[in-house]
Formats: structure tokens, sequence, C-alpha cells
């Protein structure tokens, strides 16, 4: 990319910076999404699970990762989704 200015060129360095890392706290927050959902048919402690996963999404939120709706949204529907495994581990 051809940019002229000095402030330009180093803006998209760090906007490629940034880019790189957000992309790897979303991908962290999938994973451990995931881990959640797979303790419950697991067997293994889905409080500690759920724990880490929403901590993850707080940090993301709290920076510029996530917007603070898309964060509780997230947190929600893994609520939902723990939830409903849970409740058709007891079925």
């Amino acid at each position: 990319m051809a940019l002229r200015h000095k402030s330009a060129q180093k803006r998209h360095r760090q906007s490629l910076k940034r880019r790189l890392i957000n992309r790897s706290r979303k991908s962290t927050i999938k994973t451990f999404t995931k881990k959640a959902i797979a303790a419950v048919t697991a067997g293994e402690d889905v409080a500690a699970a759920q724990s880490k996963a929403e901590s993850l999404i707080d940090k993301a939120a709290k920076g510029s990762t996530l917007h603070k709706n898309a964060a509780a949204r997230k947190k929600s529907r893994l609520a939902k989704a723990l939830n409903k495994a849970k409740a058709a581990q007891q079925a």
C-alpha cells in the first residue's frame, strides 16, 4: 500500500498490529466458548469453564475488540447454550 504521509504509514502499521491482536482475542473467545459447552457433555467443571469464557469476553469488551452489547449477547448465548446442554444431559 503506497501511503504518502508518514503519519498514515504509521497508522496503517498500527492498524495491522491491532487487527492481529483482535483476531487472536476473538479466536480465543470462540475456543473457550466451545470448551465450556463441551465441558457439559464431558462432565467437567462447567462453572469454571463458563467463568473463563465470560472473563475473556469481558476483557475484549473493555478494550475495543468487542462492542459491549456484542459481549453481552455472546455471554447470554453462552449461558443459554449451557442451560440447554445441561437440560439435555439430565433428560
